[in-house]
């Protein structure tokens, strides 16, 4: 049988810290996915939820997005999959009569952890005004509560409806259509807290906002650079592509401030081979500092200009491929050529030996690929500095070539493709030409609010009702109390949920909590069994179909709540058939055929076990759909954090016991940490140097040019191999330090990657 949840909160402040580990997966992963699926969903449940797991007939993973092989293991899974699948599948319940036990500000004192191990929720809930206890609610009244405010708005640009990455294709297109036929483009995702720079930085320079490469160009390319990315613990099975990539001949380079696990050995589960020796990954580890890509790949690129103009017979420009399918060569390169050494020491903490013997392995690759994660993503020059990695591919002919490609990888299992189904605040006009067309409504063309711009219209009073479609929009955003006291402001705040979070402690004057299917779960409706769909990281478009009974018959699907929602705002104005909708999701997929290019014959498509890829026409035609008509070379300053004396560049990241806010575990396996989360990582001799010892504890102090404090208080020092001037903690604990205004240019998305702090003496050392 299951255990039951924590009563008490546990202790998270005084953490067991040992030596970090310098292999990942094998055993110990194995008997660490038991036992927490054991725990939560008991033996029998175990087995039959973890074997549908990524199956062509079974459910898509709700861990991560990383792409499934055409040929799949009986365990299609990895440690943090199932441990995400566990959350969901659990037999504990969260009940009225939990709600009735704990208030609103016992909640709010809980921890993260403690909220997640409660269990599934069963029933709609309502906090009234004035309140501090949810009270059951029936699904009508809920929906006339949101109906209430709503319609009371003076514009509909004061509604935000927020989507978190793991709504389905078939519920974001089905939410996206009702926000804009309310009236409004306010649809900030988890895309503009992540991967946003990256959309901006391919979108201007190959034409289209996602990665060019599909599974099969890993195991064919020469080289793959891995930066700003932990696949150990954010995207585990991409540890088995990079074993077979290297088991055929190709060479991985790392780039990263943190010597990472996975990145070291994986010990692949599935082998005996792989059980019991395991492969090494990475043949260079570049151990950069937070914030120094760009300065990186720009010396790279002059380098490879200098080979070309020293010896034109090498190869190491693709002339041709720039000739034929590329604009703005010239400016680009006088500006790679400016490039200083000394600079780009400074900026990188590399050594001149170090780049060379990249540069070796980039000029020895014919197809060469680069991934990338939030280590990218979230500084002030993010989108710079992907666009300098474009230039590097682009400078070999790397993209529309077999093997080579850019490859950002996506943490949530849909956010590619609710991005896909228009959950965006600024849609394009041709996608909202094709909306009007297909439903004769005029949507609104005025750009709406990203993330960051969300929290200040709510903080100024400018937003009045907040719903979120899933996620955990308080932990997941920066500046914690600014983000709190303006969640707080707001005249309704809608949570459609699985599980209890944070965000539902943190409250407007009227507050709701809506209980929904999760991916495990059969999906009942009047024309009979339904599935749902999702976009990998790499375009591919597949099928998942849960089989668990639902956690409580009570709950709704999100396509159900978003139709019957619909419904009772619109009523009988709106000539979108919600009703039919609800009722058949084929005819949801119809519709985004007929709307959204690459879904051309959608139903008879996804039917195909596996799926389909949808276009991408750099990858497959070498066509760029840019402003210019080609592939674009960038060409902008070099920028690097400059760290004043005495401080430290913290960078937040996950635990391996943790996916985004939703915390499975107090451990860090792979880094050495047991039992708490309040660390901070700091190389020793920065530790030394600052006259902090291992296992003192201190305040993390953010430094932010609006002369604002940000504290996190009682963090415990860990002596840990970082790269100098850099330290490392985990988020959420420290979003408080991650200032709102702090964010990268263009994207606009939160700098939680290169926050400046100061260490103090914590008042409970």
């Amino acid at each position: 049988m299951a255990t039951k949840p924590p009563q008490g909160d546990p202790v998270q402040d005084a953490p067991q810290v040992t030596g970090k580990q310098h292999a990942a997966a094998g055993l110990p992963a194995i008997g660490h996915t038991l036992r927490m699926a054991q725990q939560q969903m008991g033996v029998k449940r175990t087995a039959l939820t973890l074997l549908r797991v990524n199956q062509k007939d079974g459910f898509d993973c709700p861990g991560c997005a990383w792409p499934e092989p055409e040929h799949r293991h009986t365990a299609e899974f990895c440690e943090n999959g199932a441990k995400a699948v566990a959350e969901e599948a659990t037999l504990r319940r969260v009940t009225p009569e939990f709600f009735t036990a704990h208030s609103v500000t016992d909640l709010a004192s809980r921890s993260g952890y403690w909220l997640g191990q409660q269990g599934r929720l069963t029933h709609p809930m309502y906090l009234p005004e004035g309140g501090d206890h949810y009270e059951p609610v029936t699904w009508e009244r809920a929906f006339d509560i949101v109906a209430e405010e709503l319609t009371a708005l003076a514009s509909p640009d004061e509604a935000l409806f927020y989507t978190s990455g793991r709504t389905s294709n078939e519920a974001a297109f089905l939410y996206q259509l009702f926000a804009r036929e309310f009236g409004t483009n306010n649809l900030p995702d988890c895309s503009n807290m992540c991967h946003e720079s990256s959309g901006s930085a391919l979108n201007e320079t190959i034409g289209i906002g996602k990665g060019s490469v599909l599974l099969e160009d890993l195991y064919r390319a020469d080289l793959i650079i891995v930066a700003g990315q932990n696949p150990g613990t954010n995207h585990p099975r991409m540890l088995s592509a990079l074993e077979k990539a290297k088991a055929g001949g190709a060479k991985v380079i790392s780039v990263n401030p943190l010597p990472e696990a996975g990145l070291e050995r994986f010990k692949n589960p599935q082998t005996a081979q792989g059980m019991l020796r395991g492969a090494a990954l990475t043949d260079l580890f570049l151990q950069i500092r937070i914030g120094g890509d760009q300065a990186l790949f720009r010396l790279l690129n002059k380098l490879i200009l200098a080979e070309q103009e020293r010896d034109p017979a090498s190869g190491a420009v693709d002339e041709t491929f720039i000739r034929e399918h590329t604009h703005g060569y010239e400016e680009f390169a006088a500006a790679a050529r400016d490039a200083d050494w000394d600079e780009t020491l400074t900026a990188t903490g590399l050594t001149r030996e170090e780049i060379e013997r990249a540069l070796r392995m980039v000029l020895d690759s014919e197809r060469t690929i680069v991934c990338w994660a939030m280590g990218l993503t979230q500084h002030k020059h993010s989108v710079p500095t992907i666009r300098e990695v474009v230039n590097l591919l682009l400078l070999r002919g790397n993209i529309g070539r077999p093997g080579a490609g850019v490859c950002p990888v996506r943490g949530h299992s849909n956010v590619q493709g609710d991005r896909t189904m228009g959950i965006f605040e600024r849609p394009a006009p041709a996608f909202l030409d094709a909306l009007e067309r297909e439903f004769g409504f005029a949507p609104p063309r005025e750009h709406g609010y990203d993330v960051v711009e969300a929290i200040r219209a709510m903080r100024d009073d400018r937003a009045k009702v907040f719903f979120a479609m899933g996620g955990n929009f308080v932990s997941a955003s920066p500046d914690t109390e600014v983000t709190e006291a303006a969640m707080r402001r707001a005249r309704l705040t809608v949570h459609v949920s699985t599980k209890l979070n944070r965000s539902h402690a943190v409250t407007g004057a009227r507050a709701l909590i809506l209980p929904t299917l999760g991916r495990t779960e059969r999906d009942l409706q009047d024309s009979g069994e339904q599935f749902v769909t999702v976009e990998d990281s790499m375009g591919m478009v597949h099928a998942s179909r849960g089989r668990l009974e639902p956690a409580g018959t009570h709950l709704l699907s999100e396509p159900a709540i978003v139709c019957r929602l619909a419904r009772r705002v619109l009523g009988t104005n709106s000539r979108v058939p919600w009703e039919e909708f609800e009722k058949d999701y084929a005819t949801v997929r119809d519709r985004i055929a007929r709307v959204i290019p690459g879904f051309e014959d959608f139903n008879t498509r996804v039917a195909h076990p596996g799926g389909f890829a949808l276009p991408h026409a750099p990858r497959d035609e070498r066509r760029f759909p840019t402003a210019t008509g080609k592939a674009n070379f960038t060409a902008a300053p070099v920028e690097y954090p400059h760290l004043p004396e005495g401080r430290l560049l913290l960078q937040t990241l996950r635990s391996h016991d943790q996916y985004n806010t939703t915390i499975y575990g107090l451990d860090d396996r792979y880094r050495g940490i047991r039992n708490g989360r309040r660390v901070v990582l700091v190389n020793p001799e920065d530790a030394r140097a600052l006259g902090v010892a291992d296992g003192s504890y201190v305040d993390l102090v953010g430094e932010w040019r609006d002369g604002v404090e940000r504290r996190a208080p009682g963090f415990r020092i860990v002596h840990y191999p970082t790269a100098r001037g850099c330290a490392a903690a985990y988020y959420p604990e420290t979003n408080v330090l991650v200032p709102l205004d702090s964010t990268a240019d263009t994207s606009n998305t939160p700098a939680s990657k290169s926050v400046i702090v100061r260490l103090e003496q914590s008042a409970t050392d």
